[in-house]
């Protein structure tokens, strides 16, 4: 296992769609387990591989909760939305960039397994959220694009907002 670089804001890869996963080989199990490290080395809730500069459609999340696994969605699909909740957001690719963002309340998902067993997910809130975000990124999406006007904060290392 290895942490990986994560691209930052103006990296035109972040703007790249993903592509779909063949086959989940070892080097995807790999890139998964290095994405695990790497999300959890900078204290994030989820990463897509765009943002290690690899377009695939992989995400991991960790919500942090009761010692929990992180979950794994490789070629991961929306396949509903319920209700609307503002919530604020950041990303490890716009490092001390915080705003709000509308989001969906309630989010399923279809996706497969690190052992390509499909499997359906359904979440709410920060899970939900975090769903939401990570799929935009392998869609070439990310928050600052939707972020609410008026509602960006940059973050100092002193602390202060900018």
């Amino acid at each position: 296992m290895a942490t990986r670089i994560i691209r930052e804001e103006g990296d035109e890869i972040l703007k790249k769609k993903s592509r779909p996963v063949e086959t989940i080989d070892d080097k995807i199990k790999e890139l998964v387990q290095d994405m695990i490290e790497t999300m959890h080395k900078y204290n994030g809730v989820g990463l897509a591989a765009v943002q290690v500069g690899i377009l695939k459609r992989i995400v991991v999340i960790d919500l942090y909760e009761d010692g929990g696994v992180p979950y794994i969605l490789i070629n991961p699909e929306i396949i509903k939305e319920k209700g609307e909740q503002t919530v604020d957001e950041g990303c490890l690719s716009f490092p001390n960039k915080f705003a709000k963002v509308i989001r969906p309340k309630e989010v399923t998902v279809t996706a497969l397994d690190i052992n390509g067993k499909k499997f359906k997910l359904t979440g709410t809130d920060l899970l939900a959220q975090a769903i939401e975000h990570e799929v935009d990124h392998l869609n070439g999406e990310v928050f600052i694009d939707k972020i609410i006007p008026g509602t960006l904060e940059v973050v100092t290392e002193e602390g202060k907002n900018n």
